[in-house]
C-alpha cells in the first residue's frame, strides 16, 4: 500500500512538474505586465499617505533611515487630515463634469464604433485585406500625442490649412485654440481616431471564435445581415461588451492625460472645457512655489482611486443581480 502510495505521489508530481514546463511560455509573456504593474500599480503605493500630510520638503540628517530627500519629508511631514481634499473642492464641479463627460461621450461612440469596425472586418472574406485594413485602422495608436498636438496646430491654428481654407472662400478665421465650443468635438475626434482600431482588437478576437453554424443557418432560414447581428452576434458578443464597460466605468475619473494635456497647447482660454482631474493633479506637481503642492495632488489621486474602486464594485454588483453570467466577480 505505501509503495504504490510513494508511486502515485512521484507521478502526480512528475505531471505536475510537467505541466508548469508546459505553461512556461505562458507565464514568461506574463512576466512583463506582472513587473510593469508592480513598478508603477503597487511600489508607489506608500505615496498614498500624501493625501493626508501637509508636505515639506526637509533634508534628511545623517544616520536617518530614509537618505532620499523625498521618501524622507513624505514620513516625517504632518498629517493634516482631509485639508487636502478642500483646495480639490474649489474646482471639483468643473473637473468631475469634464472628466466623467468626456469619458461617458467616448464610452459611448467607442463602443458603437468598435464593435462596427470588428464586424465590418470579421465579415470580409479576403482575410488577407481585412488584415491591411485593420492595421492601417490600428496604427494610430502607436502615434504620440505630441505629435497629434502638432499636426493638430498646423491645421486649427490662426495660419493653419482650416483657415486657410476657409479664408480663401471668403470667410473670416477661426480662432480654435481661445473658442470653447469647437473642443468636445476637437477631442471625440482625435479619441475616436487614434483608439478605435486598437480597441476593436478585442471583440474581433471574439468574433472569430463564433460558430459559423450558426450564421450559416440564419442565412438559409432568411436573415438579413442585420437580423444575424441583432440575433446572432450580439448575443455572444455581450459578455464581453459588459466586461469592458465596467472595467471602463471604473476608469471615468481618469482622463486621457495626454490628450487633454497635449493638444490644447497650453492654451488658458481652453481651461474650463479642457481641464480634467489628471491634468489637475499634473498642474497641482508642476507648481513648485505652492505650498503642498504634493498633497493636493496626492488628494486628486487618491479621489480618482476611491471613486474608481467603488464604481467598479456598484457596477458589479448591479450586473451580477441582473445577469449573474456576465459579473466580473
Amino acid at each position: 500500500m505505501s509503495e504504490s502510495r510513494i508511486k502515485g505521489g512521484k507521478s502526480r508530481h512528475r505531471a505536475q512538474s510537467g505541466s508548469t514546463k508546459r505553461q512556461m511560455a505562458y507565464l514568461l509573456m506574463v512576466l512583463p505586465g506582472v513587473l510593469f504593474l508592480l513598478a508603477f500599480s503597487y511600489l508607489p503605493m506608500p505615496g498614498v499617505v500624501l493625501a493626508f500630510k501637509f508636505y515639506q520638503m526637509r533634508v534628511p540628517p545623517d544616520g536617518a533611515f530614509f537618505q532620499n530627500t523625498f521618501l524622507y519629508s513624505m514620513f516625517t511631514s504632518e498629517w493634516n487630515g482631509l485639508n487636502n481634499f478642500t483646495y480639490l473642492l474649489k474646482d471639483a464641479p468643473m473637473l468631475i463634469r469634464n472628466t466623467v463627460g468626456y469619458n461617458l461621450l467616448f464610452m459611448v461612440v467607442g463602443l458603437i464604433l468598435q464593435v462596427g469596425l470588428a464586424v465590418i472586418i470579421n465579415e470580409m472574406r479576403n482575410r488577407r485585406t481585412a488584415k491591411v485594413y485593420h492595421t492601417i485602422m490600428f496604427m494610430p495608436y502607436f502615434v504620440s500625442w505630441i505629435v497629434v498636438m502638432y499636426a493638430l496646430y498646423a491645421m486649427i491654428s490662426p495660419s493653419g490649412f482650416f483657415n486657410q481654407v476657409i479664408t480663401a472662400m471668403g470667410g473670416d478665421a477661426i480662432k480654435f485654440y481661445s473658442q470653447k465650443q469647437y473642443w468636445p468635438w476637437i477631442f471625440l475626434i482625435a479619441n475616436i481616431w487614434k483608439y478605435t482600431g486598437q480597441g476593436s482588437i478585442i471583440y474581433l478576437a471574439t468574433l472569430t471564435g463564433f460558430d459559423e453554424q450558426l450564421y450559416e443557418a440564419g442565412a438559409i432560414d432568411g436573415a438579413t445581415k442585420w437580423q444575424q447581428f441583432r440575433f446572432i452576434t450580439l448575443p455572444q458578443l455581450m459578455p464581453v461588451i459588459v466586461m469592458l464597460q465596467i472595467l471602463a466605468i471604473g476608469r471615468i475619473f481618469n482622463g486621457d492625460f495626454d490628450m487633454f494635456y497635449s493638444l490644447p497647447n497650453g492654451s488658458g482660454t481652453l481651461r474650463q472645457v479642457t481641464s480634467t482631474i489628471d491634468v489637475y493633479v499634473y498642474d497641482m506637481l508642476k507648481k513648485g512655489n505652492l505650498r503642498n503642492s504634493f498633497g493636493y495632488a496626492g488628494a486628486g489621486a487618491f479621489f480618482q482611486s476611491v471613486v474608481g474602486f467603488f464604481l467598479i464594485l456598484i457596477t458589479n454588483g448591479i450586473v451580477r443581480r441582473h445577469q449573474p453570467e456576465m459579473a466580473l466577480f
